[in-house]
């Protein structure tokens, strides 16, 4: 069955793609006013990035097991954290998919102009395009990681062409601005907090383990080369582009990347990297849709979600989670498509970055709590590396949370209170009292 497993080249495009996806191509807007103090903002979310992908990358060599966050979790915390863990996360995953989905439909706007008049087309676009993503993921998930990795490829080489060649057509004088009303250290925190969104995704190679070939070895090395390409492929590119365009185009641009390639190269390109913008969402979402199905698989084969999802297709792929996921997705999209799509969409990018990050402060300790339980000691002395990356990747992982700001943590702790009648009343008869408890 090896052959039907997916290497280290689909499992690095699973985690890259994931993180290069629709937010890339707005964030220089975001930015710009910032000038370059967002390079700080890049270095701080790049270290934030990179301990918890060594985080994860030690905790998939402790346990090359399917599920990723949430088996870590109730490995490490037990079934009733493990289940909010997992709950919040598979929300925070199709919820996205609904905020991305309309991004891709957004970018195909300059080639079908019908979609930005008409909400009506543009959501059943945006339906249609989930339920094509979602049929190919149940084809299998080699099928897949294989589109994965053509789309990533694709969409990284425009991309990097403006993030290199940019630099040739970059003016110091758009770039080294003092942002008005500048507050120490606010400004590192807002840069950061814009920043973060754009590497989520650093767990994706994980949750489908089962599916990865050599699992202990690809996929640690999948997700430190994937978080590394998008570290390098964010900065490159935001930075050139904020250079390109001056400052008062730049920070009214719906498409900053598109307006680059049109001051650099002309109109012909504009609509390259439109078209470039359209595929990178669409990448994303295929991404994100293998992983909804994984997820809710994992939780119920650890009992913590209904049996049902433990359905798989004769290919292994669970198809009853990429099915109910999917279906949510169209009802946000049915329910949420409207004159304020715009702020509608940014709360549930927020939502969902919320949601990551509490199962990504769970992870941060989970080794050294899953140690501590197979007898090991923990000392200083003997696990200096280990305690170093739990801490500041815990550390990071709080910070964030709070610069996402009270009114989304509100929201976001009422959306984890709606699982627990969910977990009470599906479980309580399978698991015991000090399961419960625990």
């Amino acid at each position: 069955m090896s052959d039907k497993k997916i290497g280290f080249l689909q499992a690095t495009a699973l985690v890259t793609g994931n993180m290069i996806g629709s937010g890339i191509f707005l964030l220089p807007t975001s930015l710009a006013v910032f000038g370059y103090f967002s390079l700080w903002g890049w270095l701080i979310s790049t270290i934030g990035a990179i301990l918890l992908a060594t985080v994860f990358a030690r905790l998939s060599r402790l346990m090359p097991i399917t599920g990723g966050p949430y088996a870590y979790t109730q490995q490490a915390f037990g079934k009733t954290t493990g289940f909010f863990v997992a709950w919040g996360y598979w929300i925070c995953v199709w919820t996205g998919n609904a905020a991305i989905v309309i991004a891709f439909v957004s970018n195909l706007s300059p080639f079908f102009p019908i979609l930005g008049k008409s909400p009506v087309i543009a959501a059943i676009c945006s339906i249609i395009t989930v339920w094509l993503l979602t049929w190919l993921n149940i084809r299998g998930v080699q099928k897949a990681a294989r589109f994965q990795l053509i789309t990533t490829i694709f969409k990284l080489l425009p991309i990097l062409l403006i993030g290199t060649v940019g630099f040739l057509y970059f003016k110091p004088e758009n770039f080294f601005i003092r942002p008005l009303d500048l507050k120490f250290p606010d400004v590192f925190f807002e840069t950061a907090a814009l920043t973060l969104w754009s590497f989520l995704g650093i767990e994706s190679a994980t949750i489908p383990a089962a599916h990865i070939r050599n699992p202990e070895k690809n996929i640690p090395r999948a997700t430190i080369t994937g978080t590394l390409i998008s570290a390098v492929v964010f900065v490159l590119s935001c930075t050139a582009v904020i250079g390109i365009l001056p400052h008062h185009i730049i920070i009214n641009s719906a498409s900053p990347f598109s307006d680059a390639a049109n001051a650099m190269w002309g109109q012909t390109f504009y609509y390259v990297i439109a078209a470039t913008a359209a595929i990178a969402c669409l990448g994303t979402l295929n991404g994100w849709i293998l992983l909804q199905g994984q997820v809710a698989w994992a939780a119920a084969n650890e009992k913590v979600f209904p049996p049902f999802f433990l359905r798989t297709t004769k290919n292994q792929t669970p198809i009853s989670g990429l099915i109910v996921s999917s279906v949510l997705t169209t009802l946000l999209i049915f329910f949420n498509y409207s004159a304020t799509l715009q702020q509608q969409f940014q709360n549930m990018i927020l939502l969902s970055t919320l949601s990551t990050l509490i199962p990504y402060a769970f992870c941060s300790v989970a080794e050294l709590i899953i140690l501590k339980k197979r007898g090991i000691a923990i000392t200083w002395r003997n696990h200096k590396q280990l305690i170093f990356i739990s801490a500041f990747a815990l550390i990071f992982s709080i910070g964030a949370i709070i610069g996402t700001g009270p009114k989304t943590i509100l929201y976001g702790l009422l959306l984890l209170a709606l699982g627990l009648p969910f977990y009470f009343w599906g479980y309580r008869k399978s698991l015991s009292i000090e399961e419960l408890t625990k």
